[in-house]
């Protein structure tokens, strides 16, 4: 059954209120798929009948549930690869250089869904930048809205299909555990990262300056004054000279005009503009 336009346009106002994403009318096959699992796991007769009971109860956590549903995580290992080459051959090498003195490294993956983009990030400091075990401070963290993706990239447990997404076999073999049908990161690796729930759109929590924010894949999602206050406050969070990488179909221009591109290794990263 599809959605009734007028329980659709709630769920529409329900996701821009909490989340700032724009679901747009051509997403109703969207809700039907997202809410159909929810709507079983409340023994609702169909999603209209879920939506139903949202407006009707009121419950902060049943709508929380709704939006966590229809918030897009898609996401792979290494995703789209030359921005990881980036980050290898030039921005990893030169904060590496820039920040010998402090021996501190920062990086956040902004929208970190389940926890591959920053498990990928890690492993390619421990298989390429050995030198950063000797006394440097690495803190890599990870948000996301939705609460169960924080929990699952917190444990670190995946698919077969999941790890088969991106991932170097030498790498499954080095940085993962079997653990009957899932694969999990190992325990020295989780050590090194964090989660946490952050609202893009709402209030941020207090944060340390980051040299490197990855905001890949997220804008696409929100309005234009979303995006632009979005990518303003990231911009805010960058150490002097660190780096934000945007997803390939985004782009700062229109949006934060101190943001210069430095493009590198067949992809475009972006730092603050000199003064």
């Amino acid at each position: 059954m599809t959605v009734a336009p007028e329980r659709f346009q709630y769920v529409q106002q329900l996701v821009m209120e909490r989340s700032a994403i724009v679901l747009s009318a051509e997403k109703a096959y969207l809700v039907d798929a997202r809410l159909a699992p929810l709507a079983r796991d409340l023994g609702a007769s169909d999603v209209n009948e879920v939506v139903d009971q949202v407006r009707s109860r009121k419950d902060p956590s049943l709508e929380q549930r709704v939006v966590e549903a229809l918030t897009t995580n898609e996401t792979s290992w290494f995703r789209d690869s030359r921005p990881f080459q980036a980050l290898e051959r030039q921005v990893f090498p030169e904060l590496l250089r820039q920040n010998a003195t402090t021996r501190r490294l920062r990086v956040w993956s902004a929208a970190s869904s389940a926890g591959q983009e920053l498990y990928s990030v890690a492993m390619l400091l421990e298989d390429k930048f050995p030198q950063l075990r000797a006394g440097w401070k690495v803190e890599l963290v990870g948000t996301d809205l939705n609460t169960e993706m924080v929990q699952r990239a917190s444990e670190g447990l995946y698919s077969t299909l999941e790890v088969n997404r991106g991932l170097p076999a030498s790498m499954l073999v080095r940085f993962f555990d079997k653990q009957g049908a899932h694969w999990r990161v190992k325990q020295s690796l989780r050590d090194r990262v964090s989660f946490s729930r952050i609202n893009l759109a709402g209030p941020w929590p207090p944060m340390a300056p980051f040299d490197v924010v990855l905001l890949r894949n997220v804008l696409i999602y929100f309005d234009m004054k979303v995006k632009t206050e979005v990518l303003c406050r990231a911009v805010k969070q960058l150490a002097p000279g660190g780096y934000v990488l945007l997803g390939t179909a985004e782009s700062p221009n229109g949006l934060c005009p101190q943001l210069v591109p430095a493009t590198t290794e067949g992809t475009v990263v972006y730092k603050v503009r000199r003064a």
